[in-house]
């Protein structure tokens, strides 16, 4: 795979991941599903802010250093929704959200997680390319 078409990919699965964070996080609200100000600020730079730069890194000489950011980014956000969404006891568990929002909630946090584990493959290859 050429340098070109794995950064295409890398961009399309970030936008893609910033889509499907954004439904979630309106699933959230819908929910009525707050987070800790820790939580919020997680959300913010590794869930949202740093698969963004590693994405604009991908395009520069920093090609590398954009790589593992997408994989540390992404390796990151796997694991904080994979324990607050699937592990953790609490409101955040999608075995715990009821209502109108639970489907919305569910199938995006599913898909967060097949998206974040996508993206450390991706970022694995790019750093290797």
């Amino acid at each position: 795979m050429t340098q070109h078409r794995l950064k295409i990919i890398a961009a399309g699965l970030i936008l893609l991941h910033l889509v499907v964070s954004f439904l979630h996080g309106l699933a959230h609200r819908g929910a009525a599903v707050t987070l800790t100000n820790f939580e919020s600020a997680y959300v913010l730079i590794v869930i949202t802010v740093a698969p963004l730069t590693a994405g604009v890194l991908l395009w520069t000489r920093w090609r590398k250093a954009g790589a593992l950011l997408l994989v540390a980014s992404m390796l990151g956000s796997f694991v904080f929704g994979a324990w607050y969404h699937f592990v953790a006891a609490g409101s955040d568990n999608i075995a715990e959200v009821d209502g109108p929002w639970h489907s919305t909630f569910m199938w995006t946090a599913v898909a967060l997680a097949a998206l974040e584990l996508l993206g450390v493959l991706t970022g694995l290859v790019a750093a290797k390319v």
